[in-house]
This record gives structure tokens, C-alpha cells and sequence, in this order.
């Protein structure tokens, strides 16, 4: 080690010495100081201004030592006499300067230095005589500079403008003056290492874009019997569900570029850039052939233009959907190129963008169903460190309704629940715990809760609970407490059927059992309470759905005034009459006064067991399935329907 060393410093290299490397902006700095140093150091004194027959004064009063007059400036400088300061100690504020000139003045050009100081001289005694110095002003850089200061100050506050901008504008190189580039990400075909293995669940779409992988692999299969590759494919669903991350796995299948860009990000502030970014993105995509180009959330540049042209709100945004309409019309050949494009809310999307020829398919990535969650949870799973007796299929029939996103977000949440507990292994109850704070919010131990307000939040969800329960197409229960958590004071969670279709008694058992709190509350308190409020929210919906949209009512009729296309968005009144809308408020009125009546039949039947539950909800907190077995026996079967 000793010889290594010392054949280095024979090499000359000091592992010591520090490279210093020169840096540009030094001479902005340079120039700073040069001119802050020639603004605070001009003279080192502050001289008053005054009148020659001031100076007159002062010189028949002996009191001037020097005067130094410009001639081309027709300026004079005064010094008095250090003795004779104190004199002029007010005109100055009383801050007697140190150093001279004390005092300048002007004169016309008329003014003759020689004769009127000599005169004046000469009619003083020799000892209040002064010394009289006459120069020109040679200072020719002083005044260059002072004429050069201003231009240069804009000049490097233009430069420095200019260099953030191109540093945080995001236009690539070029900065500014490249802003009209495609801000796409590109990622070479050996850089993708996701593939549909690394997509749990989504078989659907998985087997959908599978074919465009086999365009892109094997064009020629197709194009020799004439047929044309697909310009693009729509994946549309739910925010979580892997819109992105099958987009990937499609460029990682089918080994090819990868152009990746948000909708956003074609929309700026410069009028005609978004076109240009369309217009540079397709062309970049054409040079890399075959490639994927992806466009996630589409729906930012390909909102539906508005029908009243005098009332768009941003033009800019309209023009950047039309290079797009353009480019995928194909005007030229984009052989090769397949356009991946991701969204929530394709209702919105302009027309034009999903006729056949530029979205030729929509691609649906639903939720997935209790085998794609447990597929799902063993991909999130991987790393962590699971109790022995772990049941994966017991937490995939836990999370309906959950999407990937949520479940990678109940895996991390579980292991940091555990880690709050000093746990070495992660088990079943930290995913419960974690899927409580999930859905229902932090616990919050703090809140203040008056007696008479806990014993009425008992009863209200051991009526959701009691009615669920008694009713057999409402949604199975699996928890009942009454642990405030976010904005809830209580809760029931429930294990709902995941099925397609609803019919007109399982969507009444179901609103039976939320409108079960309420009642409940009226028959212990004699009255309700505001706690309902989201009950009644949903309650009500379900009852204008059933009667304005699916057709479940005897009066209205089998008559749907559901508008899936969103066309009458544009509309100002309603698509019934005014007489048809009362109708349809009594329907709803009476629908919804025929579920209270039949709940709080239900809820008196059985008014011992409930109070029996609310009473163990009261001094449990937190209530299971098993206990309303044992205290209601078993679940009621479905065909057995109290009407």
C-alpha cells in the first residue's frame, strides 16, 4: 500500500490536491463587485450643493482652503478649513464630513476661473488667502462606463433570466428556445424489463393487448392478407387498476421503444407549442418504428370540444386535440407506431378521437374480482415478513372493491402497523387493521363522545347490523363497531356479493338495511339524530335510480331517462314534463316510506335481540359476525325473504 502510494506522488498526482475548475458565471460576479465598488466608492465624501455667491461669502470670510474648478465641467469643488468646520456643522445635519470636498457648485460658461479667483485673492489678507487649482476631466472610462452600466445590467439580468428558465422550463436542451419539443420520455426496448408475469390479474385486458404485442412482433402475419395493424388501443377504467403498468408490460412483451408522455403535458401557456409537441412526438415515434407510444391521461388534451365556440375556455388546449386528430388520422404512413393512450373518464373524450381508424379499441381494466386480489396480494406480498398461518385468500375475500394501487397501499400499511407494535412478523390483524384505517380513517382515541352519544351511535349500527343480518340479499356483515374513526363516529363493514346484475328485492334489502340505523334511533330515542345523513344520501339515490333509471316502478312505467352518452349535458331542461317529474318524487316517496315501514317491523320483531346487540356493541366496542349468530342464530337463507 506504502509503494502504490509513493509510485503516485512519483506520477505527480496529489490524492491531496483539489481541482479547481472555472466556472463562467466568476466573471458575473467580478462584474457585480466592479460595479457595486464604483457605485459606494465615489470620492468617500458627500458634498453639498450650493451657490457661487455662497462660496463668495465663505471665501471673504476666510474660511476656504482650496478650490478645484473644472473647467469643461464648469463645476468647482470647495474645501474649507478643518478650524472653520464647526461653522457649517447645520447645512451638513451635524455630521461634519471627514474627508473633502465639502462643497460644489456650478457656474455658467461666461464664468472666468482665473481673473474672478485672483481678484479675490488679491483682496484678502495672505493669511486667509486660498489655494486655486484648475483642471479638466479626464476621466474618459468613467464616462464610458457610466454609459455602458445600465445596457450591461440588462444584458445579465437577461442571461440569468434566461439560464433558470432553460434550467426548470423542462424543454430539453435548447431550454426556451426549444419549448415546441415532445417532452416524451423515451425508454429503448432493452431498458423495459416489466412484463405480463409482473401484471397480477387483469386476464381480460391482458389477453386484448397480447394481440398487439403479436402485431408488433409479427406484423407481416398480418398485413399479407391484407389487413391493417390497429393505430391505437384505449385502456379505460378505474383510477389503480394498471393502466400504466399494463401499458409497459405491452413495450416489454413486444420488445420495442417506448414513448411515454402525460396529456398535461402538451397543454403550456405559449400559443401553437402543443401542436408542435404532438407533431415532434409522432415524428420521433416514426424514426424509432415499431414503437409504442403512450399517452396517459388522454382525457387532459382530448376533453370534447365545446359546441359553442365563442365560449371555449382555452383554445390552445382545442388546437393540440386537433394536431392529435390529425396525426392519428394518418395523413402519412405510421406503420410501426401504436398508440397506447390511458384514461378514467372516457364520457368526456371528444368523439372524433374514438371513431374507428385512431382508437380502434377500448381496452376495459375493471377491478379485480376475488382471484385477481389474491393473485395481486402475492405480488405485494413478496419481501415481506408473514406470520406462519398467513391466509392470502381470506384478505382477498376482505377487499372487495379494491383496486391494485389500494392493495399495495394495505400491504405497506400493514407492515408499518406492525413495526408500530414491535412486531417481528406481520399477521392477520395488522391487514385488518390496515384496511380499517384504509377505508374508514385514523382511529381517533381522542374524541370526545358524551355517554348519551355513544349509546345512541350503539344503537344505530346494531341496526345496520340487525337488518343486514335478518334480510337475506343484503350484504353479508363481518364487523360492527362503534370506534370513531375519520369523520365517522361508528361504522358496519360489510362483505358484499360481487355480482353484475341486481334485481328489484335485493336492491330493497339493501336499502333496508341502510335506512336500519335511523330507525333503530327512533325506536329507543323516539326521535332521530343527524348521524343518518350519509344513509339517507345513498338511500335516496338508489330510490331515484330505481325509479328514473332501471324501470322498477309500476306508475313511471318500463321508461329509463338515463343518458350514457352525456349528449344532453348540453341540455337545459329536463327529458319528462313537469308532471312526470311529480310523479316520479311521489314514486320515490313512496317507495322509500314502504322500506322505513317494513325496517321498522323487522327491527320490533326482533327488538329484544337488538337491544341485546347494542348492548354488547356497548361494552365490546367492536362486534363480529359470531356474535350476531349466536344472538340472532343463523343468517337468514335467501328465498325465505320477509315481505
Amino acid at each position: 500500500m506504502d509503494n502504490n502510494s509513493t509510485g503516485n506522488n512519483r506520477q505527480g498526482k496529489d490524492p491531496r490536491k483539489i481541482n479547481i475548475r472555472f466556472n463562467f458565471s466568476w466573471v458575473y460576479m467580478i462584474l457585480m463587485i466592479v460595479i457595486v465598488w464604483m457605485f459606494f466608492n465615489q470620492g468617500g465624501s458627500n458634498p453639498q450643493k450650493i451657490e457661487w455667491e455662497d462660496v463668495k461669502e465663505q471665501i471673504l470670510a476666510g474660511d476656504v482652503k482650496e478650490i478645484t474648478f473644472i473647467r469643461n465641467d464648469f463645476e468647482g469643488k470647495v474645501t474649507i478649513k478643518p478650524d472653520r468646520l464647526s461653522k457649517y456643522a447645520d447645512e451638513f445635519g451635524g455630521n461634519i464630513p471627514s474627508k473633502s470636498p465639502h462643497f460644489i457648485f456650478l457656474v455658467s460658461g461666461s464664468f472666468n476661473p482665473e481673473e474672478t479667483f485672483g481678484e479675490l485673492n488679491d483682496s484678502l489678507p495672505e493669511s486667509d488667502r486660498f489655494r486655486v487649482v484648475i483642471e479638466n476631466n479626464n476621466k474618459v472610462w468613467g464616462s464610458v462606463i457610466e454609459w455602458l452600466l445600465f445596457p450591461l445590467l440588462l444584458i445579465l439580468m437577461w442571461v440569468f433570466m434566461f439560464r433558470g428558465f432553460n434550467r426548470n422550463s423542462g424543454a430539453g436542451p435548447g431550454g426556451f428556445f426549444n419549448v415546441g419539443k415532445s417532452t416524451g420520455k423515451l425508454a429503448e426496448k432493452d431498458s423495459i424489463k416489466v412484463t405480463f408475469k409482473d401484471v397480477a390479474g387483469l386476464d381480460g385486458a391482458k389477453e386484448e393487448v397480447m394481440e398487439i404485442v403479436d402485431f408488433l412482433k409479427n406484423p407481416k402475419k398480418y398485413t399479407a392478407l391484407g389487413g391493417k395493424i390497429p393505430k391505437g388501443a384505449l385502456l379505460v377504467g378505474p383510477p389503480g387498476t394498471g393502466k400504466t403498468l399494463l401499458a409497459k408490460a405491452v413495450a416489454g412483451e413486444a420488445n420495442v421503444p417506448f414513448f411515454s408522455i402525460s396529456g398535461s403535458d402538451f397543454v403550456e401557456m405559449f400559443v401553437g407549442v402543443g401542436a408542435s409537441r404532438v407533431r415532434d412526438l409522432f415524428r420521433q415515434a416514426k424514426e424509432k418504428a415499431p414503437c409504442i407510444v403512450f399517452i396517459d391521461e388522454i382525457d387532459a388534451v382530448g376533453r370534447a370540444r365545446s359546441k359553442n365556440v365563442g365560449f371555449s375556455s382555452n383554445d390552445e388546449r382545442e388546437n393540440t386535440l386537433n394536431q392529435l386528430l390529425t396525426e392519428m388520422d394518418g395523413f402519412d404512413s405510421n406503420s410501426g407506431v401504436i398508440i397506447l393512450a390511458a384514461t378514467n373518464r372516457a364520457d368526456i373524450l371528444d368523439k372524433a378521437l374514438l371513431r374507428a381508424g385512431r382508437f380502434d379499441r377500448q381496452i376495459h381494466v375493471e377491478l379485480p374480482d376475488l382471484k385477481e386480489r389474491s393473485e395481486i396480494f402475492k405480488v405485494h406480498l413478496k419481501g415481506l415478513k408473514l406470520s406462519p398461518d398467513f391466509d392470502v385468500e381470506f384478505l382477498a375475500k376482505h377487499t372487495p372493491g379494491f383496486s391494485g394501487a389500494d392493495i399495495a397501499n394495505v400491504c405497506n400499511e400493514a407492515a408499518l402497523t406492525a413495526a408500530r407494535k414491535n412486531k417481528t412478523e406481520i399477521d392477520k390483524q395488522d391487514f385488518l387493521d390496515a384496511v380499517d384505517r384504509i377505508i374508514g380513517g385514523l382511529e381517533r382515541k381522542n374524541k370526545i363522545i358524551t355517554p348519551e352519544e355513544k349509546r345512541s351511535i350503539a344503537h344505530h349500527e346494531a341496526g345496520h347490523a340487525a337488518v343486514s343480518w335478518l334480510l337475506p340479499n343484503a350484504s353479508p356483515l363481518f364487523k360492527v363497531t362503534i370506534v370513531p374513526r375519520g369523520q365517522a363516529l361508528g361504522a358496519a363493514w360489510y362483505l358484499p356479493e360481487e355480482r353484475q346484475l341486481e334485481t328489484r328485492d335485493q336492491m330493497i334489502d339493501q336499502m333496508c338495511s341502510l335506512i336500519g340505523g335511523r330507525v333503530a334511533e327512533e325506536i329507543v330515542n323516539g326521535q332521530p339524530s343527524t348521524g343518518a345523513l350519509n344513509d339517507l344520501e345513498r338511500l335516496t339515490k338508489s330510490a331515484y335510480a330505481m325509479v328514473v333509471y332501471y324501470g322498477m316502478s309500476e306508475k313511471i312505467g318500463t321508461v329509463s331517462y338515463f343518458d350514457s352518452t352525456g349528449s344532453r349535458g348540453y341540455e337545459l331542461g329536463k327529458p319528462y314534463s313537469e308532471k312526470t317529474a311529480e310523479l316520479i318524487d311521489e314514486e320515490v316517496k313512496s317507495l322509500i316510506n314502504k322500506i322505513h315501514d317494513r325496517t321498522y317491523r323487522i327491527l320490533m320483531d326482533n327488538k329484544d335481540k337488538f337491544l341485546e346487540l347494542a348492548a354488547l356493541l356497548l361494552e365490546k366496542e367492536v362486534i363480529f359476525a359470531d356474535d350476531l349468530e349466536r344472538i340472532f342464530g343463523p343468517r337468514a337463507n335467501k328465498g325465505n325473504e320477509e315481505q
